[in-house]
């Protein structure tokens, strides 16, 4: 294209960008308009009246939302059909007033062959356009023809390659930036899947993987909308620094119906203060817990073993080892969860204690007796020994502060390994621990409503816990209190599914998902009863490699329903540095499996400095490269300096996960090859290695 087409091209699509705008103004405007009229009515109306304005208003500022979060390269390119039509491809689809189409939303159908069309499989397509803006202003188009005797552009298939190596040139600004004006073939194709079973993306360095993984939840949300709706988009990342990085993605795209969390935020109610170190990890992340915490709950379900005399309404009442058995088969009948199971449980002792009772007094038996009875102190006292009602950070805190329960509870363990796990109360949870309470948390269920509505339960249950010498007490009801505590106002999606341990989502995305334990693996199974899960991750990025069995081991029960699709272009790190990674990993005796192809090669892209000059080189190369004060410095240690500077981040390499920045200080040796995988591929420019490192 000549410099004077290029100009004229550059005409014609702000004309039109500038069409788009105006109709996207336009229906914020709408928006806008209506939610004031929703808020002048305030609070009047009966409560049905009430709660449809609440709704209205928060679809209003929910449309709003979207509208606000597109205005960045709001149009992204157009195609020209082999007929003569043209249609423009946008971050949403916009109508105007007749209910004509102005833009395509990317996910649409039509817009496939935007991102999959070739020269050797044109798909009725003539040229596809790359349009870049800057605000509201068109900076610059590129064009591709696609007729049939056009040779293909590259050997590896970039589409809008301008587009894409100028979104890679540019300045990393601390978070991640979404991709849908550059996908690629081999993205888009795993963008669009099946949303059926379990797909595995493996993708190495600077493949885009998070990227796809990101845009795919919101192709999903696009065309199933109806079915995710009302079950939402569970995104699980390794740190909290990450889905910062990744927080303005699914925005951007227009959609909202996402819980983002990790795998230590992912139980309501339960923070994880502490840190373990990577051996207790390692044990806390086993799939024997399952049956550890089996054998916790049995153990709060005991026999009595002598009779008991209970005194109630001056008569001495014998509460026999057979009653207690009588209650505790009604229990488990119906295979409920602990917690709840104990009401069939209480209620079977309380109705042979009322026949006892009857026996031995000339009362007849009326309303008020079961209650009588049920309230007396020993009563309560005696019940609870035997079939104690108790919530999972108490059971586990429990195990780990009495090393003999523990031995006896988790006889697969060895000595040594239960010594590491051992701590007082109020030692606080770690990430690795949460797994653990899950799967406890499944087995115990909620305490019922009407008794964690009942403050008597709580002291009447602490006394019964220090009679035991076990002390602490129970917690009742925290989490039905706190769904209460919005006081009926209607709460997004994604904020009623965070505080819903038993949500059933209806897609979960799990990013760096080589680092998932077998347990974690069954706390993601039971958010996701459809099995419906994207899984992304790369398995030579794990600290110690990649385990022979690769995915299926690692997924365990889940592999069953799992497919693979591997991706094989880098395209943010710089060849050199590739090169140089998969070299240090031979090194030390590991062989990459899934080595992938660069297709940037960056002057000096890896080179060898002290730190001091690294950092002063570094700094002095964004300024000149980006302006002052842009671009972004990570340095990379098992202990990581202490630098208060914006551009600077210091980090471990497993904080580093999943992050990339301009350049990247690699101080001193990083003992896990994965982890100095990790560390050596974060760069989107440089990597400087110090004389410290040892690759």
């Amino acid at each position: 294209m000549s410099d004077g087409e290029s100009m004229d091209a550059v005409s014609e699509e702000q004309a039109y960008v500038d069409r788009a705008y105006s109709r996207l103004d336009s229906l914020a405007a709408g928006y806008t308009r209506k939610l004031a009229e929703i808020r002048r009515q305030g609070g009047r109306g009966n409560p049905e009246e009430l709660f449809q304005r609440d709704s209205f208003a928060a679809d209003y500022e929910d449309h709003l939302a979207r509208l606000s979060h597109v205005e960045h390269q709001l149009v992204l390119g157009r195609l020209d059909t082999e007929s003569g039509d043209v249609g423009h491809i946008g971050r949403i689809g916009l109508r105007d007033e007749d209910r004509n189409v102005i833009l395509l939303d990317w996910r649409a159908p039509q817009a496939e062959p935007f991102y999959q069309a070739t020269a050797l499989n044109p798909q009725g397509m003539v040229r596809r356009r790359h349009i870049q803006s800057r605000l509201r202003k068109v900076i610059s188009v590129e064009d591709e023809l696609l007729t049939s005797d056009t040779e293909a552009t590259a050997n590896l298939n970039l589409t809008g390659e301008g587009a894409l190596m100028a979104s890679l040139g540019s300045a990393r600004q601390g978070h991640m930036g979404d991709i849908v004006a550059t996908i690629q073939v081999e993205q888009d194709r795993i963008i669009r899947a099946d949303s059926t079973g379990v797909l595995i993306v493996q993708g190495g360095p600077g493949t885009g993987k998070t990227a796809v993984a990101l845009h795919r939840a919101a192709y999903l949300l696009y065309a199933h909308r109806n079915r995710l709706a009302n079950s939402g988009v569970l995104i699980l990342g390794p740190s909290p620094s990450f889905l910062s990085y990744i927080s303005r993605v699914l925005p951007s795209l227009g959609e909202s119906d996402v819980v983002s969390s990790t795998v230590a935020d992912l139980l309501p109610g339960v923070t994880a203060t502490g840190v373990d170190r990577p051996e207790v990890e390692e044990i806390k992340g086993r799939a024997v817990w399952v049956r550890i915490a089996r054998r916790a709950v049995d153990y709060l379900q005991r026999p009595l073993t002598t009779p008991t005399t209970l005194r109630i309404n001056s008569f001495d009442i014998e509460l026999t080892p057979d009653v207690i058995a009588i209650g505790h088969a009604r229990a488990r009948r119906g295979d409920r969860p602990h917690n709840e199971a104990r009401q069939s449980y209480a209620r079977a002792v309380i109705e042979e204690l009322v026949r006892k009772y009857l026996e031995v007094s000339d009362t007849e038996e009326q309303d008020w007796l079961k209650a009588d009875i049920a309230s007396n102190e020993q009563v309560r006292r005696a019940v609870n020994l035997c079939w104690l009602p108790a919530t999972p950070t108490w059971l586990l805190e429990h195990l780990y502060a009495h090393p003999g329960l523990l031995k006896r509870l988790a006889p697969e363990l060895s000595d040594d390994e239960r010594a590491l796990l051992e701590r007082p109360r109020g030692s606080g949870f770690t990430e690795a621990d949460i797994p653990i309470l899950d799967e406890l948390a499944e087995l115990l269920g909620d305490v019922p409503a009407a008794e964690s509505d009942d403050d008597s339960l709580e002291s009447y249950a602490s006394a019964t816990l220090a009679s035991m010498d076990l002390g602490g007490g129970i917690v009742t009801g925290r989490m039905l209190a706190e769904r209460q505590r919005q006081g009926g106002r209607r709460l997004p999606l994604a904020e009623r599914a965070a505080q819903d341990r038993t949500w059933a989502y209806g897609h979960v995305v799990v990013d760096e998902a080589q680092e998932l334990s077998p347990l974690a693996w069954r706390m993601v199974a039971r958010r996701v009863p459809s099995r419906s899960l994207t899984i992304v991750g790369d398995l030579d990025q794990r600290p110690s490699g990649a385990p022979e069995g690769g995915w299926r081991e690692l997924l365990g029960p889940l592999a069953s329903h799992m497919r693979e699709e591997v991706l094989t272009i880098s395209y943010r790190t710089p060849a050199a540095v590739l090169e140089e990674a998969e070299a240090a990993m031979n090194r030390r005796g590991i062989s990459l499996r899934h080595p992938v192809n660069a297709v940037r090669e960056v002057d000096r892209s890896l080179r060898y400095e002290e730190l001091d000059v690294a950092i002063e080189q570094e700094l002095a190369f964004l300024t000149a490269e980006y302006g002052e004060g842009q671009g972004l410095i990570a340095i990379i240690s098992e202990n990581p300096p202490a630098i208060d500077h914006p551009q600077i981040h210091t980090m471990t390499p497993r904080e580093a996960k999943g992050l990339e920045f301009d350049s990247v200080i690699v101080d001193g040796t990083i003992a896990e090859p994965g982890d100095l995988y990790v560390a050596m591929t974060r760069p989107t420019q440089h990597l400087i290695l110090t004389p410290g490192t040892e690759i």
